[in-house]
């Protein structure tokens, strides 16, 4: 078993202009969570902090909680509030 797993992150909004694009592919270690995700990309681009408590996960299109852990091949979306509406 390898030591660790690939995932896709899709970018929106905040991370996506922060990054500069779409999506980030992230190698990770094996129990990593959504907001672990979130945390990596936070200490990456500080600018991002004000989204942290904001910040709805996805996993493969479903809504999930922080705490849900990643698997290997998951498609993992960050979404930050979104203004307008």
């Amino acid at each position: 078993m390898p030591d660790s797993i690939t995932v896709i992150v899709k970018l929106f909004a905040a991370y996506q202009e922060a990054y500069g694009l779409p999506e980030l592919t992230l190698e990770l270690p094996h129990g990593t969570t959504v907001a672990q995700i979130r945390d990596r990309l936070l200490a990456e681009h500080p600018e991002l902090e004000q989204w942290r408590d904001l910040t709805r996960f996805g996993i493969n299109l479903q809504f999930v909680e922080p705490e849900t852990v990643v698997q290997d091949g998951d498609e993992v979306v960050l979404i930050p509030p979104v203004s307008g509406g």
